[in-house]
Protein backbone atom coordinates (compact mmCIF):
# COMPACT_ATOMS: atom_id res chain seq x y z
CA UNK A 1 0.00 0.00 0.00
CA UNK A 2 1.27 3.61 -1.17
CA UNK A 3 2.00 6.33 1.00
CA UNK A 4 1.27 9.98 0.57
CA UNK A 5 5.20 9.74 0.96
CA UNK A 6 5.46 7.61 -2.23
CA UNK A 7 3.47 10.02 -4.38
CA UNK A 8 4.66 13.77 -5.56
CA UNK A 9 0.91 15.87 -6.04
CA UNK A 10 2.74 18.67 -8.08
CA UNK A 11 0.23 20.10 -9.90
CA UNK A 12 -2.36 17.16 -8.72
CA UNK A 13 -5.24 17.78 -7.00
CA UNK A 14 -5.94 15.42 -4.14
CA UNK A 15 -8.75 13.98 -3.22
CA UNK A 16 -8.86 13.43 0.38
CA UNK A 17 -11.09 11.14 2.52
CA UNK A 18 -10.48 12.83 6.03
CA UNK A 19 -12.43 12.44 8.99
CA UNK A 20 -14.04 15.71 10.30
CA UNK A 21 -16.66 13.77 12.12
CA UNK A 22 -16.02 16.38 15.41
CA UNK A 23 -17.96 17.30 18.59
CA UNK A 24 -19.91 20.52 18.21
CA UNK A 25 -21.08 22.70 21.04
CA UNK A 26 -24.39 24.57 21.00
CA UNK A 27 -22.90 27.19 19.29
CA UNK A 28 -21.74 25.14 16.37
CA UNK A 29 -17.69 25.61 17.72
CA UNK A 30 -15.80 22.52 17.23
CA UNK A 31 -14.76 21.24 20.99
CA UNK A 32 -12.39 18.63 20.50
CA UNK A 33 -9.86 19.28 17.09
CA UNK A 34 -7.70 15.89 17.47
CA UNK A 35 -8.93 14.21 14.58
CA UNK A 36 -9.26 17.50 12.26
CA UNK A 37 -5.69 18.34 13.88
CA UNK A 38 -4.19 14.64 13.20
CA UNK A 39 -4.77 15.13 9.06
CA UNK A 40 -2.77 18.42 8.72
CA UNK A 41 0.74 16.54 7.98
CA UNK A 42 -0.65 14.50 5.28
CA UNK A 43 -2.50 17.73 3.74
CA UNK A 44 0.98 19.71 4.30
CA UNK A 45 3.09 17.19 2.32
CA UNK A 46 0.64 17.60 -0.29
CA UNK A 47 0.33 21.49 -0.23
CA UNK A 48 4.13 21.75 0.03
CA UNK A 49 4.59 18.98 -3.39
CA UNK A 50 2.71 21.78 -5.06
CA UNK A 51 -0.67 19.95 -5.22
CA UNK A 52 -4.30 21.19 -4.22
CA UNK A 53 -6.55 19.47 -1.96
CA UNK A 54 -9.61 18.59 -1.53
CA UNK A 55 -11.71 17.22 1.50
CA UNK A 56 -14.04 15.25 1.66
CA UNK A 57 -15.97 14.00 5.47
CA UNK A 58 -19.34 13.36 7.32
CA UNK A 59 -20.09 14.95 10.13
CA UNK A 60 -22.99 12.65 12.75
CA UNK A 61 -26.09 11.44 11.68
CA UNK A 62 -28.18 13.38 9.37
CA UNK A 63 -30.94 11.35 8.63
CA UNK A 64 -33.05 13.29 5.68
CA UNK A 65 -30.68 15.12 3.80
CA UNK A 66 -29.03 19.12 4.71
CA UNK A 67 -29.28 20.05 8.08
CA UNK A 68 -27.29 22.83 9.75
CA UNK A 69 -26.31 21.56 12.59
CA UNK A 70 -24.70 18.68 10.54
CA UNK A 71 -22.78 21.06 8.17
CA UNK A 72 -18.86 21.04 7.60
CA UNK A 73 -19.10 24.83 7.57
CA UNK A 74 -18.81 24.68 10.92
CA UNK A 75 -14.98 23.09 11.13
CA UNK A 76 -13.95 25.62 8.38
CA UNK A 77 -12.80 28.16 11.09
CA UNK A 78 -10.82 25.41 13.19
CA UNK A 79 -8.83 23.73 10.11
CA UNK A 80 -7.92 26.78 8.83
CA UNK A 81 -6.56 27.75 12.32
CA UNK A 82 -4.82 24.29 12.53
CA UNK A 83 -3.77 24.35 8.54
CA UNK A 84 -2.34 28.50 8.60
CA UNK A 85 -4.54 29.58 6.08
CA UNK A 86 -7.56 29.80 4.42
CA UNK A 87 -9.78 26.93 2.87
CA UNK A 88 -12.89 27.46 0.13
CA UNK A 89 -15.95 25.64 0.60
CA UNK A 90 -18.64 24.36 -1.36
CA UNK A 91 -22.05 24.38 -0.39
CA UNK A 92 -22.53 20.46 -1.77
CA UNK A 93 -20.28 17.65 -2.12
CA UNK A 94 -21.04 16.79 -5.71
CA UNK A 95 -22.62 19.23 -8.29
CA UNK A 96 -22.24 22.04 -10.24
CA UNK A 97 -20.23 24.27 -7.63
CA UNK A 98 -18.04 21.71 -6.60
CA UNK A 99 -17.01 21.03 -9.56
CA UNK A 100 -16.06 24.28 -10.50
CA UNK A 101 -14.43 24.68 -7.68
CA UNK A 102 -12.75 22.01 -7.77
CA UNK A 103 -11.56 22.51 -10.66
CA UNK A 104 -10.93 26.33 -10.89
CA UNK A 105 -8.71 25.06 -7.29
CA UNK A 106 -4.87 26.17 -7.86
CA UNK A 107 -1.84 24.68 -6.39
CA UNK A 108 -1.41 25.27 -3.10
CA UNK A 109 -5.17 25.70 -2.33
CA UNK A 110 -7.68 23.64 -0.15
CA UNK A 111 -11.34 23.06 -0.77
CA UNK A 112 -13.51 21.81 1.66
CA UNK A 113 -16.93 19.87 0.65
CA UNK A 114 -20.10 20.18 1.91
CA UNK A 115 -21.24 16.94 4.26
CA UNK A 116 -21.04 13.37 2.41
CA UNK A 117 -23.99 12.18 4.29
CA UNK A 118 -26.58 14.44 2.93
CA UNK A 119 -26.47 11.95 0.32
CA UNK A 120 -28.10 8.29 1.01
CA UNK A 121 -25.82 7.40 -1.53
CA UNK A 122 -22.50 7.96 0.43
CA UNK A 123 -23.75 4.97 3.02
CA UNK A 124 -25.20 3.03 0.44
CA UNK A 125 -21.62 2.79 -1.30
CA UNK A 126 -23.32 4.52 -4.64
CA UNK A 127 -20.86 3.40 -7.53
CA UNK A 128 -22.62 6.66 -9.61
CA UNK A 129 -22.20 9.08 -6.66
CA UNK A 130 -18.49 7.70 -5.58
CA UNK A 131 -17.97 8.34 -9.72
CA UNK A 132 -18.81 12.24 -9.33
CA UNK A 133 -16.66 12.41 -6.34
CA UNK A 134 -14.01 11.03 -8.36
CA UNK A 135 -14.28 13.45 -11.09
CA UNK A 136 -13.16 16.27 -8.38
CA UNK A 137 -9.91 15.34 -8.27
CA UNK A 138 -6.70 13.49 -9.82
CA UNK A 139 -5.57 11.29 -6.89
CA UNK A 140 -7.38 9.72 -4.20
CA UNK A 141 -5.78 9.81 -0.71
CA UNK A 142 -7.48 7.56 2.23
CA UNK A 143 -6.52 9.43 5.38
CA UNK A 144 -9.71 8.72 7.36
CA UNK A 145 -8.86 5.53 9.78
CA UNK A 146 -11.96 5.99 11.91
CA UNK A 147 -14.36 4.73 8.85
CA UNK A 148 -12.22 2.69 7.18
CA UNK A 149 -14.33 -0.57 8.39
CA UNK A 150 -17.09 1.00 6.42
CA UNK A 151 -17.52 0.03 2.92
CA UNK A 152 -19.10 3.74 1.69
CA UNK A 153 -18.79 5.61 -1.23
CA UNK A 154 -16.05 7.88 0.08
CA UNK A 155 -14.18 5.44 1.98
CA UNK A 156 -13.96 2.26 -0.29
CA UNK A 157 -15.94 2.73 -3.35
CA UNK A 158 -14.36 5.97 -4.79
CA UNK A 159 -11.14 4.22 -4.93
CA UNK A 160 -11.62 1.93 -7.67
CA UNK A 161 -11.68 5.30 -9.67
CA UNK A 162 -8.31 6.36 -9.07
CA UNK A 163 -5.24 4.69 -10.67
CA UNK A 164 -3.24 6.53 -8.22
CA UNK A 165 -4.24 5.91 -4.77
CA UNK A 166 -2.99 5.93 -1.51
CA UNK A 167 -3.14 6.30 2.44
CA UNK A 168 -2.43 9.52 4.27
CA UNK A 169 -0.28 9.81 7.51
CA UNK A 170 -2.88 9.10 9.54
CA UNK A 171 -4.10 5.91 8.15
CA UNK A 172 -0.74 4.29 8.11
CA UNK A 173 0.13 5.64 11.46
CA UNK A 174 -3.14 3.89 12.61
CA UNK A 175 -2.13 0.61 10.56
CA UNK A 176 1.91 1.07 12.21
CA UNK A 177 0.79 1.31 15.51
CA UNK A 178 -1.67 -1.37 15.67
CA UNK A 179 0.05 -3.94 13.69
CA UNK A 180 3.15 -3.48 16.31
CA UNK A 181 0.58 -4.04 18.99
CA UNK A 182 -0.91 -6.99 17.20
CA UNK A 183 2.43 -8.92 15.88
CA UNK A 184 5.50 -7.77 17.97
CA UNK A 185 4.16 -6.52 21.42
CA UNK A 186 6.83 -7.23 24.33
CA UNK A 187 5.33 -8.79 27.39
CA UNK A 188 4.23 -8.53 30.08
CA UNK A 189 1.61 -7.38 26.97
CA UNK A 190 -1.30 -6.39 29.14
CA UNK A 191 -5.01 -5.53 27.31
CA UNK A 192 -7.67 -3.19 29.33
CA UNK A 193 -11.11 -3.76 28.57
CA UNK A 194 -13.41 -1.46 29.72
CA UNK A 195 -17.16 0.06 28.59
CA UNK A 196 -20.39 -0.67 29.24
CA UNK A 197 -21.04 -4.26 27.62
CA UNK A 198 -19.48 -7.83 26.65
CA UNK A 199 -21.57 -8.19 23.25
CA UNK A 200 -19.70 -5.24 21.82
CA UNK A 201 -16.07 -6.64 23.16
CA UNK A 202 -16.51 -10.36 22.45
CA UNK A 203 -14.64 -11.16 19.15
CA UNK A 204 -11.65 -8.56 20.92
CA UNK A 205 -11.54 -10.35 23.90
CA UNK A 206 -11.27 -13.76 22.72
CA UNK A 207 -8.36 -12.50 19.90
CA UNK A 208 -6.65 -11.08 22.73
CA UNK A 209 -6.57 -14.23 24.44
CA UNK A 210 -4.40 -15.56 22.59
CA UNK A 211 -1.90 -12.78 22.62
CA UNK A 212 -2.07 -11.00 26.06
CA UNK A 213 -0.11 -11.80 29.50
CA UNK A 214 -3.02 -10.28 31.33
CA UNK A 215 -6.47 -9.14 30.83
CA UNK A 216 -8.13 -5.66 32.78
CA UNK A 217 -12.37 -6.10 32.89
CA UNK A 218 -13.68 -2.64 33.69
CA UNK A 219 -16.44 -0.74 33.46
CA UNK A 220 -20.18 -2.10 32.73
CA UNK A 221 -18.89 -5.15 31.38
CA UNK A 222 -17.46 -6.03 35.02
CA UNK A 223 -20.97 -7.03 36.25
CA UNK A 224 -21.70 -9.59 34.00
CA UNK A 225 -19.26 -11.45 34.81
CA UNK A 226 -19.82 -10.93 38.60
CA UNK A 227 -23.02 -11.98 38.14
CA UNK A 228 -22.29 -15.23 36.31
CA UNK A 229 -19.81 -16.34 39.28
CA UNK A 230 -22.89 -15.45 41.36
CA UNK A 231 -22.66 -12.33 43.20
CA UNK A 232 -25.03 -9.84 43.73
CA UNK A 233 -24.54 -6.94 41.52
CA UNK A 234 -27.70 -4.50 42.75
CA UNK A 235 -28.89 -2.73 39.82
CA UNK A 236 -25.33 -2.76 37.93
CA UNK A 237 -25.51 -2.99 34.25
CA UNK A 238 -25.79 -6.54 33.53
CA UNK A 239 -26.73 -8.72 30.05
CA UNK A 240 -28.43 -11.47 31.26
CA UNK A 241 -27.93 -13.63 27.95
CA UNK A 242 -24.22 -13.00 28.42
CA UNK A 243 -23.70 -15.16 31.62
CA UNK A 244 -22.44 -18.22 30.34
CA UNK A 245 -20.40 -16.64 27.79
CA UNK A 246 -18.38 -14.29 30.66
CA UNK A 247 -17.98 -17.81 32.17
CA UNK A 248 -16.84 -19.32 29.35
CA UNK A 249 -14.32 -16.14 28.80
CA UNK A 250 -13.36 -16.92 32.98
CA UNK A 251 -12.02 -21.05 31.68
CA UNK A 252 -10.81 -19.68 28.37
CA UNK A 253 -8.61 -17.34 29.89
CA UNK A 254 -7.26 -19.49 32.39
CA UNK A 255 -6.50 -22.88 29.65
CA UNK A 256 -4.27 -19.68 27.81
CA UNK A 257 -2.89 -18.95 31.09
CA UNK A 258 -3.80 -15.22 30.86
CA UNK A 259 -4.24 -13.48 34.31
CA UNK A 260 -7.98 -12.36 34.15
CA UNK A 261 -8.33 -9.32 36.28
CA UNK A 262 -11.74 -8.40 37.44
CA UNK A 263 -12.00 -5.46 39.73
CA UNK A 264 -12.82 -6.30 43.43
CA UNK A 265 -14.77 -3.51 44.41
CA UNK A 266 -16.45 -0.88 43.25
CA UNK A 267 -17.59 3.06 43.66
CA UNK A 268 -21.73 2.21 43.73
CA UNK A 269 -24.39 4.67 43.54
CA UNK A 270 -27.91 4.84 45.00
CA UNK A 271 -29.06 6.49 41.37
CA UNK A 272 -27.64 7.04 37.75
CA UNK A 273 -26.85 10.82 38.44
CA UNK A 274 -23.59 13.00 39.02
CA UNK A 275 -25.57 14.42 42.20
CA UNK A 276 -26.24 10.55 43.30
CA UNK A 277 -25.52 9.44 47.04
CA UNK A 278 -22.08 7.12 46.90
CA UNK A 279 -20.92 4.44 48.63
CA UNK A 280 -17.82 1.47 47.98
CA UNK A 281 -18.83 -2.12 47.98
CA UNK A 282 -17.10 -5.68 47.16
CA UNK A 283 -18.48 -6.23 43.70
CA UNK A 284 -20.14 -9.74 44.89
CA UNK A 285 -21.92 -7.68 47.35
CA UNK A 286 -23.45 -4.63 46.11
CA UNK A 287 -26.47 -3.58 47.83
CA UNK A 288 -30.25 -4.03 46.27
CA UNK A 289 -30.92 -1.28 44.54
CA UNK A 290 -27.66 0.55 44.03
CA UNK A 291 -25.39 0.06 40.93
CA UNK A 292 -20.99 0.51 40.20
CA UNK A 293 -20.59 3.42 38.22
CA UNK A 294 -16.65 3.05 38.85
CA UNK A 295 -14.06 0.48 40.01
CA UNK A 296 -12.93 1.03 43.33
CA UNK A 297 -10.18 1.77 45.31
CA UNK A 298 -8.64 -2.10 46.12
CA UNK A 299 -9.33 -2.61 42.27
CA UNK A 300 -7.62 0.82 41.50
CA UNK A 301 -4.36 -0.61 43.30
CA UNK A 302 -4.30 -3.92 41.82
CA UNK A 303 -4.82 -2.59 38.00
CA UNK A 304 -2.54 0.42 38.32
CA UNK A 305 -0.13 -2.07 39.29
CA UNK A 306 -0.28 -4.41 36.69
CA UNK A 307 -0.44 -1.88 33.91
CA UNK A 308 2.40 0.16 35.26
CA UNK A 309 4.30 -3.35 35.51
CA UNK A 310 3.63 -3.99 31.37
CA UNK A 311 5.68 -3.20 28.48
CA UNK A 312 2.58 -3.44 25.95
CA UNK A 313 -0.94 -1.55 26.83
CA UNK A 314 -4.00 -1.73 24.48
CA UNK A 315 -6.53 0.36 26.49
CA UNK A 316 -9.69 0.28 24.69
CA UNK A 317 -12.91 1.35 27.29
CA UNK A 318 -13.02 3.51 30.20
CA UNK A 319 -13.60 2.25 33.84
CA UNK A 320 -16.33 4.07 34.52
CA UNK A 321 -18.82 7.08 33.94
CA UNK A 322 -15.82 9.28 33.90
CA UNK A 323 -17.77 12.16 32.19
CA UNK A 324 -19.31 12.89 35.89
CA UNK A 325 -16.90 13.97 38.34
CA UNK A 326 -17.38 11.12 41.12
CA UNK A 327 -17.18 8.41 39.15
CA UNK A 328 -13.84 9.35 37.18
CA UNK A 329 -11.30 8.59 39.77
CA UNK A 330 -11.22 4.71 38.09
CA UNK A 331 -10.29 5.79 34.57
CA UNK A 332 -8.32 8.30 35.96
CA UNK A 333 -5.69 6.12 37.78
CA UNK A 334 -5.41 3.92 34.91
CA UNK A 335 -4.54 6.31 32.97
CA UNK A 336 -1.78 7.39 35.47
CA UNK A 337 -1.00 3.43 35.44
CA UNK A 338 -0.10 3.68 31.80
CA UNK A 339 1.70 6.95 31.53
CA UNK A 340 4.25 5.30 34.20
CA UNK A 341 4.25 2.71 32.47
CA UNK A 342 5.23 4.45 28.79
CA UNK A 343 7.45 6.51 30.66
CA UNK A 344 9.80 3.58 31.53
CA UNK A 345 10.10 2.61 28.01
CA UNK A 346 6.40 0.91 27.31
CA UNK A 347 4.61 0.98 24.04
CA UNK A 348 0.95 2.19 24.74
CA UNK A 349 -1.82 2.23 22.34
CA UNK A 350 -5.40 3.58 23.46
CA UNK A 351 -8.52 2.46 20.98
CA UNK A 352 -10.49 5.66 20.00
CA UNK A 353 -13.66 6.64 21.38
CA UNK A 354 -13.99 6.82 25.05
CA UNK A 355 -10.71 6.24 25.79
CA UNK A 356 -8.97 8.35 24.04
CA UNK A 357 -11.53 11.23 25.26
CA UNK A 358 -10.72 9.67 28.71
CA UNK A 359 -7.11 10.21 28.18
CA UNK A 360 -7.52 13.77 26.53
CA UNK A 361 -9.71 14.88 29.22
CA UNK A 362 -7.38 14.08 32.07
CA UNK A 363 -4.68 15.68 29.77
CA UNK A 364 -2.43 12.86 28.96
CA UNK A 365 -2.73 12.42 25.41
CA UNK A 366 0.86 13.18 24.64
CA UNK A 367 2.40 11.45 27.45
CA UNK A 368 1.04 7.62 25.70
CA UNK A 369 2.65 6.13 22.94
CA UNK A 370 -0.16 6.32 20.34
CA UNK A 371 -4.25 7.54 21.00
CA UNK A 372 -5.84 6.05 17.80
CA UNK A 373 -8.57 8.17 15.73
CA UNK A 374 -11.06 5.40 15.56
CA UNK A 375 -12.74 3.04 17.79
CA UNK A 376 -14.92 0.82 15.64
CA UNK A 377 -11.88 0.68 12.70
CA UNK A 378 -9.31 -0.51 15.53
CA UNK A 379 -11.95 -3.23 17.11
CA UNK A 380 -12.79 -4.91 13.75
CA UNK A 381 -8.93 -4.46 12.76
CA UNK A 382 -7.94 -6.42 16.08
CA UNK A 383 -10.71 -9.03 15.71
CA UNK A 384 -9.04 -10.12 12.82
CA UNK A 385 -11.54 -8.49 9.87
CA UNK A 386 -10.63 -6.57 6.52
CA UNK A 387 -11.24 -3.29 6.74
CA UNK A 388 -12.50 -2.07 3.34
CA UNK A 389 -11.07 0.94 3.08
CA UNK A 390 -7.54 -0.02 3.57
CA UNK A 391 -8.47 -3.24 1.27
CA UNK A 392 -8.94 -0.35 -1.15
CA UNK A 393 -6.24 1.14 -1.11
CA UNK A 394 -3.91 -2.17 -1.69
Amino acid sequence: MKTVKDINFKGKKALIRVDFNVPLDKSFNVTDDNRIRATIPTLKKILEDGGSCILMSHLGRPKEGPEEKYSLRHTLKTTEKLLGGPVQFANDCIGEEAKTKAKNLKPGEVLLLENLRFYKEEEKGDPAFAEKLAALGDIYVNDAFGTAHRAHASTTIVAGYFKDKCAGFVMAAELDNAKKVLETAESPFTAIMGGAKISDKILIIERLLEKVDNLIIGGGMAYTFFKALGGNVGKSLVEEDKLDLAKELILKAKQKGVELHLPIDSVIADKFDAAANTDIANNNAIKEGWMGLDIGPQAQAVFSKVVAGSKTILWNGPMGVFEMEKFSGGTKKIAEAVVQATRKGGFSLIGGGDSAAAVAKFGFSDDVSYVSTGGGALLEYFEGKVLPGVKALE
